[in-house]
């Protein structure tokens, strides 16, 4: 075997291994926060609003009802389509707000 091989990379003292589990429980944190926050897209005028959360999961659609009565299928369907879409774009940028910065502090 190589002369050190046998000791264990971030026991020894290493400051990149160290760094780099500082960088691991930091994302860890932010992406626990991202599953919390929430943003929200509406469309229509407000009469349709989705709510999704930072790491991409649909919590809510809501429609006004008054919006239903002279919606037909087809609008509601692009409607709906579209907050999705722009909530989806909400959520990847609060993600890239969240995790952005810890990419910068790769050792790499």
């Amino acid at each position: 075997m190589a002369k050190g091989f046998n000791k264990m990379p971030g026991m020894g003292g290493n400051p990149m291994m160290a760094q780099l589990q500082k960088l691991q429980a930091q994302m860890a944190a932010a992406q626990e926060q991202l599953a919390i926050e929430t943003v929200t897209a509406t469309a229509g005028g407000g009469a349709i609003k989705v709510t999704m959360t930072g790491d991409q999961k649909c919590k809510e659609i809501e429609i006004d009802p008054e919006f239903l009565k002279d919606a037909d299928a087809e609008m509601l369907n692009d409607l709906v389509l579209t907050a999705v879409n722009l909530a989806l774009d909400k959520s990847r940028e609060l993600q890239e707000k969240t995790m952005g910065p810890m990419a910068g502090g790769l050792p790499f």
